[in-house]
């Protein structure tokens, strides 16, 4: 047992340290993709070869950008065959055919586009290089639409039954993928990249201010990305706001551990910022916090729209207490009898394969029977306790605060930014406004990746939602092979981080000395 948990721990480890690294360069993919159209759509419409020297400055660090997001992208994908393959193997039908779309579609228009894209200029047409920027940054929304489709599938698994016979789950609803947990997860990750863009576009321009070098441009810039990345930022934030009444929904005990909730109440006040208790667990009488800065009803209006509602905390769930999908207090399955109901499935299972080999049809049919009864909570089975079945609060808890608390820094930063650019004297003179946007880009990645820790970390310990835990979907590998592999792609995608950042730093520096 010792092993196999470590092999689990260290495919979580290289799978958390991939999606990690891919998610640095995936958003600004997605928010510069748009900004450079913007840009382009201006030039043609005006003329200006101004706007036409800053779209190929700001398409340039896109390419960069996009070339290291391929590589560490196909890597990911990978390591679901290498290190999951008892997942893909448990859930491959539903889940391969939003990632095979992805590929033989999306990635492939994006291809194409983007080599128009910088290969066209003076080959085609303004208006036909000006569509195909704008398809590539289309190409690249759809890829990131089948790819989040995936995800949040694992989180909220629907359109497909379980086929006893292969010992699979198999996909008998295509559309069902398209849940209100899709929908919010998609909308909210893609334009928090234009949020995202925004703040780059901001402080990489505001580089050239602090050199007083292509000062125009700088402001240009500015404006562009300004008003894209608050756009971004507000959509960001209303889409959040569904996915909180979704994950109420879905995942209510993601939720609790978000807000490190144990004991839930009516009119649940939320926590602005606060400190948990270490010591606190889900069946102890401990204080949930050590000190905390109370919203009064405000996780009830987060998760319900209602002040009044309730939202159970951890021990609520555990007992077996949670909301129904119209918000109602509901007596629901304890996580103890989650468990035995698992297992009885795991033993239902077990029988109908006997039956099947032995070709007796009427133990076929109870075992059937049996199964479909208990088939909800399968992943339970593999439990030996609740507190398995428990997150990571603490890690939820916090990551969940700096996404929340960095992402109100930035609408207000967004709104200065841009009233100083029409201000543009003030961008100019005052130079702490400039480094403050300068220091806004790695808070801006530290807000992303805050929110990619709250959606996976906050699922855990499952890999598909109260069916499949992530000690039973890994692949049959030693521990020391997924240690090695670990710290090769470590040193691989850190080697990749440098050079992307260097490479940027150096063209920035390079065009920075021509006239833009």
């Amino acid at each position: 047992m010792e092993d196999l948990m470590s092999v689990v721990d260290w495919s979580r480890y290289q799978f958390a340290l991939t999606a990690i690294y891919h998610w640095l360069f995936v958003p600004l993919t997605l928010g510069l993709s748009l900004i450079v159209a913007v840009m382009e759509s201006i030039y043609v419409k005006t003329g200006d070869v101004k706007w036409l020297k800053t779209t190929k400055f700001w398409m340039l660090l896109f390419g960069i950008n996009f070339a290291i997001g391929v590589a560490t992208g196909i890597i990911l994908e990978f390591e679901f065959g290498t290190n999951w393959s008892n997942y893909s193997w448990f859930v491959g039908d539903i889940f391969g055919a939003p990632l095979a779309i992805e590929g033989s579609l999306a990635f492939f228009m994006e291809a194409t586009f983007v080599a128009v894209m910088f290969f066209g200029w003076n080959r085609v047409g303004k208006k036909f290089h000006l569509a195909s920027t704008w398809l590539t940054w289309l190409g690249a929304s759809i890829s990131a639409l089948w790819i989040l489709v995936a995800n949040a599938w694992m989180q909220y698994p629907v359109g497909m039954e379980f086929d006893p016979a292969q010992m699979r789950n198999v996909m008998d609803n295509f559309w069902a993928l398209f849940s209100g947990v899709a929908v919010n997860k998609y909308f909210h990750s893609v334009m928090s990249g234009w949020a995202l863009g925004g703040v780059f576009v901001i402080g990489v321009s505001c580089w050239f201010l602090w050199k007083k070098r292509n000062v125009e441009f700088a402001i240009r810039s500015i404006k562009v990305g300004g008003w894209i990345g608050l756009i971004g930022l507000l959509l960001t934030m209303w889409t959040g706001d569904g996915s909180a009444v979704q994950v109420a929904e879905k995942q209510p005990m993601k939720l609790a551990a978000m807000e490190g909730l144990y004991n839930g109440s009516k009119g649940q006040s939320l926590v602005g910022i606060g400190v948990l208790n270490p010591d606190k667990r889900w069946n102890n009488d401990k204080k949930e916090y050590n000190w905390a800065i109370e919203i009064p009803y405000g996780l009830s209006i987060l998760a319900t729209h209602d002040p009044h509602a309730f939202v159970p905390g951890v021990s609520d769930l555990i007992n077996g207490v949670a909301i129904n999908e119209n918000g109602d207090t509901i007596n629901t399955v304890s996580y103890a009898e989650r468990i035995e109901m698992g297992r009885a499935s795991h033993e239902a299972l077990r029988a109908y394969d006997k039956a099947r080999i032995a070709g007796d049809q009427a133990a076929l049919a109870a075992a059937q029977k049996d199964l479909e009864k208990n088939y909800k909570y399968f992943g339970y089975g593999y439990f030996d306790s609740v507190d398995e079945a428990i997150p990571p609060i603490a890690l939820t808890f916090y990551s969940f605060r700096v996404m929340v608390g960095l992402g109100s820094y930035f609408i207000l930063f967004f709104v200065f930014v841009l009233f100083a650019a029409y201000k543009k004297e003030w961008l100019q003179k005052k130079s702490w406004i400039q480094w403050v946007a300068m220091l806004s880009i790695p808070l801006v990645y530290l807000c992303s990746q805050a929110g990619w820790i709250v959606a996976e970390v906050g699922r855990q310990p499952w890999t598909v939602q109260d069916l499949l835990p992530t000690r039973a979907a890994i692949s049959a590998i030693s521990v020391s092979s997924v240690m090695v592999t670990f710290w090769m792609f470590a040193a691989i995608f850190t080697i990749l981080l440098i050079a992307e950042v260097s490479i940027m730093c150096r063209q920035i520096s390079k065009e920075s000395k021509k006239s833009l």
